[in-house]
């Protein structure tokens, strides 16, 4: 079952198939999106610079030339069973960081098996609008991205990852996301 939270460019897709992932316990977390230039904008705009700072100086966030790569750790999800490569933010029970501290894309992917009908043959009912939804998000966080990736690649030293530059990138976000209030109008909260 699928159910569509909307909330304009934080809007959320969930499926009940995810707790019984057919890929194993890990899921997608095994193979989990860098945060990307929007991402992080993103987190900072929703009160996350800090933890972003602390998160680079643990280790678990690692700076790339696309954003902060997320450390990936080693770890059984049961006693007997082998040791598996995931997200260093991934517990027994799902994703132990809120989803505002999340990419984007960790709170609007569903693969296509959550996409299928379900067991008793009928399509799900928030399936469609969920597609929708999903094609909107990845459309506007990947053009946001490239303009935010010709902005970032313009610096001469580089990213200083500092308060003031995840501060930048934060205000960016929040300009991005104010000029996109038509063309996210079909993901804003009902009511």
């Amino acid at each position: 079952m699928i159910r569509l939270e909307l909330s304009g460019e934080h809007t959320r897709l969930h499926s009940t198939l995810c707790a019984q992932c057919p890929q194993g316990p890990a899921g997608c977390c095994v193979s989990p999106p860098e945060l990307d230039w929007t991402d992080i904008g993103r987190i900072v705009s929703l009160g996350g610079r800090g933890w972003l700072l602390e998160q680079i100086a643990a280790g678990n966030l690692l700076p790339v030339s696309r954003g902060l790569e997320l450390r990936r750790v080693r770890k059984r999800e049961e006693r007997a069973a082998p040791r598996r490569s995931k997200c260093v933010y991934h517990g027994p029970r799902g994703c132990t960081v809120p989803a505002e501290r999340r990419a984007a894309t960790c709170n609007y992917f569903l693969c296509e098996d959550a996409f299928a009908e379900r067991a008793d043959g009928r399509a799900d009912p928030a399936s469609a609008a969920s597609r929708q939804a999903h094609a909107l998000l990845r459309e506007v966080y990947g053009r946001w991205d490239r303009e935010l990736a010709a902005a970032v690649t313009g610096l001469p030293e580089g990213p200083p990852w500092d308060a003031p530059f995840l501060d930048w990138l934060g205000a960016e976000f929040e300009r991005l996301s104010s000029a996109a209030r038509g063309e996210l109008a079909p993901l804003a909260p009902p009511g």
